[in-house]
């Protein structure tokens, strides 16, 4: 059996008609691979087609705010993508002449590209014969070879570039690298695989073991972290109180309103405590009524959130310095969570 023939002609009547794959632009070819990591497809196509509109070229994106790029990333999660996004467009403006850099080895020299996106741009824009190994490949390739390396592990890692690379066709590295991507999307899925109509049932190892769900073998499992924020919205009516967050974490570089954050859930009475002492921010008696809660999930961590909203703006006499006055009109041109925006949208 010849698995590249046969994965390309799977993919020719199989293929879904995605607007990334109708570019050899490195610039569209990187945005979407970037917002494609851990977003499903109909969802990232409206932040790919928006990215564009407002900024068509690396410079453009380049001499764009970091607050315009992470507000138009508001949503998606894991915003230092965005951020690493922003700045290999500016090293691509400021030190590659506007043009990104046209081998996999130089691609990996750029902030914030990884060895699987230095691969699919030099696949993709530059015909370099570089397998993509993203967790689709690895799916497929961990069930026809029996692969039992961890896939997350370092040796697993290069045992899958290894078994990819040496698939991959000379005259068409970037056909083949799509199609065993959209192969393990559509046919080798990761829990109803359709094995009865795979056209690799015959040399799957994992299929003739009867094993095809032990692959590819999980390693090491992130431990999610369970906190607890507790938010204080200020509101008149007209206008509450935000901060930009600039420490290091979750969010960075986004406007979040006051908050008290813990390891351990905590009643009223000590969120009170807190909240004077963190934030010099007196709460009125009876503060914690109508509060609302949202339990938000993120890669590693669950966050138990509660929403306090104070109608009394003016009892902030001494707050920190990082705090401004926004006007509720201005918050859909500001860069927010999405924890933020499901508490606006209730």
């Amino acid at each position: 059996m010849n698995t590249a023939q046969t994965l390309l002609k799977w993919y020719d009547r199989h293929k879904r008609d995605l607007p990334w794959r109708h570019t050899s632009d490195p610039y569209a070819i990187r945005l979407s691979e970037v917002i494609l990591q851990q977003t499903r497809v109909d969802q990232g196509m409206a932040y790919y087609h928006a990215f564009l509109d407002r900024f068509p070229t690396v410079t453009d994106l380049a001499n764009a705010s970091e607050e315009e790029v992470m507000r138009l990333w508001q949503g998606l999660g894991y915003y230092s993508r965005a951020r690493n996004l922003h700045a290999t467009a500016q090293v691509v403006r400021d030190h590659c002449g506007g043009k990104f850099p046209d081998t996999c080895d130089a691609l990996l020299a750029l902030r914030g590209i990884g060895p699987y996106t230095a691969a699919a741009i030099a696949s993709f824009a530059f015909g370099e014969k570089k397998a993509v190994v993203d967790g689709n490949v690895m799916r497929v390739l961990g069930r026809l070879f029996a692969i039992d390396d961890a896939a997350d592990s370092t040796r697993g890692k290069r045992v899958f570039q290894e078994t990819a690379d040496a698939l991959i066709p000379a005259d068409e590295p970037a056909l083949f690298n799509q199609a065993v991507m959209e192969f393990g999307a559509l046919q080798c899925t990761p829990r109803q695989p359709q094995c009865g109509i795979c056209p690799l049932r015959s040399g799957c190892r994992a299929y003739a073991a009867d094993r095809v769900m032990d692959y590819p073998v999980k390693g090491r499992k992130t431990q999610v972290k369970q906190v607890w924020y507790y938010y204080f919205v200020p509101d008149d009516g007209r206008a509450t109180w935000m901060r930009k967050r600039s420490h290091n974490g979750i969010w960075k570089g986004l406007y979040d309103f006051p908050c008290v954050e813990s390891d351990v859930p905590l009643p009223a009475a000590k969120v009170k405590v807190r909240a004077a002492a963190e934030l010099a921010l007196p709460l009125p008696a009876g503060f914690s009524k109508g509060a609302k809660e949202f339990v938000h999930i993120l890669s590693h961590r669950k966050i138990h959130a509660t929403f306090y909203r104070l109608p009394d703006i003016r009892m902030w006499k001494n707050k920190p310095s990082e705090y401004r006055e926004v006007k509720w009109q201005d918050l859909d041109g500001m860069g927010i969570s999405r924890l933020a925006d499901r508490f606006l949208e209730g």
